[in-house]
């Protein structure tokens, strides 16, 4: 029975063996998977953490663009208002100088003979804006009746003006302003001629005597011109 007993009592042994060694092979893939996720954690630690780091250095970069932003429309903005203010400033400014030149346009009025007042423009414009200046104002472009108001009249110009005689209501048939006729004239030689049937009003030249410097010309020229009431 002993050795009976023995016999039946070594499977059992054998048994108990082979399941330790069975569990230590399982320990021992279990240490190393273990080893093996070390470094995929590592790494994914590393990753996250560089995500982090990243999304951080994105908020602070679109952060600080946004206030540059902002802080540039804000300049914008008051450098459109300084922009604004500049031209009303030089708009104010150039009316100011035009009132100016106006004031200092009729302090030239002159008298002649105690009746009659003359403006002589500063500015230049064609036959047709020269007489509604004068109109606007009470006045007509000049009406030359004698040899002395044209003999003073010529005396007080340095360039070419208008003066308020035309042939536009009825060509070939001189006229003033006020639709009077011509009592005297005083034109250049071989004038009026209506060069090209474009010439119907009258200019005086600066570089002629008095006795002959009238010229007819297109009424679309500019010039200087001179009022009379």
């Amino acid at each position: 029975m002993d050795s009976q007993g023995v016999y039946e009592g070594m499977p059992q042994r054998d048994a108990f063996g082979s399941g330790k060694q069975s569990q230590d092979q399982t320990e021992a893939q279990n240490n190393k998977r273990s080893r093996c996720l070390e470094p995929i954690t590592l790494c994914l630690g590393i990753f996250c953490a560089l995500l982090v780091a990243a999304i951080i250095v994105m908020y602070i970069h679109f952060t600080a663009e946004r206030d540059m932003m902002e802080m540039r429309y804000v300049n914008m903005k008051e450098n459109s208002y300084e922009t604004q203010q500049t031209y009303e400033s030089l708009r104010r400014e150039n009316q100011n100088l035009k009132t100016r030149v106006e004031h200092l346009s009729d302090a030239r009025m002159k008298t002649i003979s105690g009746t009659s007042r003359y403006f002589i423009s500063c500015e230049f414009k064609n036959w047709i804006d020269s007489r509604q200046f004068c109109r606007d104002r009470g006045a007509n472009l000049v009406i030359i009746n004698t040899e002395e108001e044209q003999r003073y009249v010529s005396s007080m110009i340095t360039d070419s003006i208008w003066i308020g005689l035309s042939d536009i209501e009825n060509e070939g048939v001189m006229q003033w302003v006020d639709n009077s006729s011509v009592d005297v004239e005083f034109w250049v030689s071989g004038e009026p001629n209506d060069a090209s049937g474009v010439e119907d009003c009258v200019h005086i030249g600066h570089s002629s005597p008095p006795e002959q410097n009238w010229n007819d010309q297109r009424c679309t020229e500019k010039r200087r011109w001179i009022c009379e009431n």
